[in-house]
């Protein structure tokens, strides 16, 4: 399966974005998705996972109460709105399928990977 993200952009502190994680080769309804994020210098970090059909989802305490991760298996796309961002979520954001229909915080559980959309929020 591929995954390609997109809506990340140039915000400021405040603003609100969402992107999308489309799959294209072939559903990914049975499986979990995440998304992760790295910013520059950093390692590759956890940021919320969602259960093959949303009944399940999973946060880092540095983004929860502001995103939420959704998905619309008709589509064949999960989403992650992003409110009130902050300059430290500045990074480059990563959706990834894992190869179970849940999965955790390890990216080692996620196969598949999308290119990453980048996300600037400036103070």
């Amino acid at each position: 399966v591929q995954l390609q993200a997109s809506g990340g952009g140039l915000v400021q502190a405040g603003d609100s974005l969402k992107l999308s994680c489309a799959a294209s080769g072939r559903t990914f309804s049975n499986n979990a998705v995440g998304w992760f994020r790295q910013a520059p210098g950093k390692e590759r970090e956890f940021v919320a996972t969602i259960s093959w059909n949303g009944g399940s989802t999973l946060y880092a305490d540095s983004v929860k109460g502001r995103l939420t991760i959704s998905r619309d298996n008709a589509k064949n796309t999960v989403y992650l709105l992003m409110s009130t961002l902050k300059p430290e979520d500045t990074a480059v954001y990563f959706c990834a399928a894992a190869r179970g229909a849940y999965s955790g915080r390890d990216y080692r559980q996620y196969d598949y990977w999308g290119q990453g959309t980048q996300v600037t929020v400036s103070s």
